[in-house]
């Protein structure tokens, strides 16, 4: 049976306005004081919707990602960054600002980060401040309804590009004959074998590819932020990244049940319904490994254009996922959870001083990016900012910064502009994932979970309650505590 999604005439505005009065560009460029006295560089910014950490350079071997696994060999890779919140809304708002999901108020998908901090600085408002031309191109804030704050017009220098539309109008836009789709549609699948463009993604690297041009004619410091919308559902990148895998190789998961003492809380309503070795479980895999090779191929076209440009030398590259995904595992499919799954992004820097292929083990948030640009680049930062620079790891990998890492997510998963009922605390350490579910306006903790990642990586038993784990449940209650107070 075929998913179908609703065909909406609205696409993006292609169109880009690229003039802005040379008197203001002077006037700003009169005010900027650098930091020091190198040039300044340029920021390649590129976010990706829905990556979970399955990529080649996270030694998932199965993946075939050679352009993203490339950047990570000439820059820093974290091997643990975690995100904010699991959905893309608050997410986006967090790292983007530099504030929590409850500094923000944001918990869901519609509410503007506007709304309740009006005069908040964004991460590419600011370098637009200090003297840079600052351009998006695809899906960098989300998709808000409200016309006044489509795209953040203040954030940017021109307005955005492709950057507004929904996930379910990524239908095939070809010349001619639609080939036919040779996918079951479970899931969200499909294949059809037309070229890259047929998609978002591919309208947004070629975009992206000739904006990034421009900003290098223009002899001007700049934030090019990139916003990739796969691999996101639908699982339709044309059949060439299909044709890439053989589906019977294809590692599928085997713990397809929700962990034993999990609370109802802990869990979503998106749930897997089939056996483990079914054939929508595989090409449902199929499809996702296929989507995360288009996005790879995009990123490359990308990349390529800024060597092609001699670039890379004057630019710093920041590749990230806003959140991850569940596939089955857990008998969960989407996101919203604050298990392992949902909260471990992909995170990549590039820097021109570090090269080599370094590889960060220690803790590092999404929040963390907005310092650690700014110090990169020079830039003052605003006050209140929640996370902490990275910049002290990518010079000693060996270092550490900080030991934990914490996620939430609000119940209901979607709140529609309410206030949430409850709320999901999870803090990540180096042997536990520790969760509270918390009454939110009492802030009464309900239930608890823990894992122990030395023994159960992929968190199938709920340890919490166990007395021989008293110890260390307090430890981590308490820990927990003074991050909420401090994100807040």
């Amino acid at each position: 049976m075929c998913i179908r999604y609703p065909i909406r005439t609205i696409w993006f505005c292609a169109g880009i306005v690229l003039l802005t009065s040379a008197a203001s560009q002077q006037s700003v460029a009169q005010r900027t004081t650098w930091a020091n006295s190198s040039k300044p560089k340029n920021v390649l910014f590129i976010a990706v919707d829905d990556l979970r950490v399955e990529l080649g350079c996270y030694g998932q071997e199965h993946v075939l990602s050679p352009n993203i696994d490339k950047l990570a060999s000439q820059g820093a890779l974290f091997e643990r960054a975690y995100c904010q919140q699991t959905v893309c809304n608050p997410s986006r708002a967090s790292l983007l600002t530099g504030k929590s999901p409850d500094q923000l108020q944001v918990w869901d998908l519609p509410t503007h980060f506007r709304v309740h901090s009006p005069d908040v600085v964004t991460l590419p408002q600011l370098f637009k401040r200090h003297g840079y031309h600052t351009q998006c191109v695809g899906k960098i804030f989300h998709n808000w309804r409200q016309d006044e704050w489509k795209g953040d017009p203040v954030s940017w220098s021109v307005p955005s590009s492709l950057h507004y539309n929904s996930h379910g109008n990524d239908k095939p836009q070809v010349e001619g004959v639609l080939p036919p789709d040779l996918a079951s549609g479970v899931g969200g699948t499909e294949c059809r074998d037309v070229p890259d463009e047929a998609y978002f993604d591919g309208r947004v690297a070629v975009l992206a590819s000739r904006v990034l041009r421009e900003c290098a004619a223009r002899k001007r410091p700049f934030f090019l932020a990139v916003g990739f919308w796969k691999p996101h559902t639908p699982f339709n990148a044309p059949k060439k990244y299909w044709d890439l895998y053989e589906r019977e190789e294809i590692p599928l998961p085997d713990h397809l049940t929700p962990p034993r003492a999990v609370p109802n809380l802990a869990m979503t309503s998106a749930r897997y319904r089939g056996g483990e070795n079914s054939e929508s479980l595989k090409e449902m895999h199929h499809g996702h490994l296929a989507a995360i090779s288009y996005l790879d191929h995009q990123v490359g076209r990308l990349l390529t254009t800024l060597d092609e440009l001699s670039l890379r030398d004057e630019t710093v590259i920041v590749f990230f996922s806003d959140h991850g995904l569940h596939l089955g595992e857990h008998g969960l499919t989407r996101k919203t959870t604050v298990f392992e799954l949902d909260a471990h992004v992909p995170m990549i820097i590039a820097t021109p001083e570090n090269t080599g292929g370094k590889r960060i083990s220690g803790f590092a948030e999404l929040l963390d990016l907005f310092p650690t640009l700014t110090e990169l680049c020079g830039i003052t930062n605003p006050d209140g900012l929640a996370g902490t620079s990275l910049v002290p790891l990518l010079k000693d990998p060996s270092r550490v910064t900080r030991r934990f890492a914490l996620t939430q997510t609000p119940r209901p998963n979607y709140p529609r502009g309410k206030r949430p009922v409850h709320m999901g605390y999870s803090i990540r350490t180096d042997d536990w994932r520790y969760t509270e579910w918390r009454n939110f306006q009492t802030d009464q903790v309900v239930s608890r979970e823990l894992y122990d990642h030395s023994s159960d990586p992929r968190e199938t038993e709920n340890l919490a309650g166990s007395r021989s784990d008293e110890t260390s449940t307090k430890m981590l209650a308490d820990q927990l505590q003074k991050l909420i107070v401090n994100r807040r």
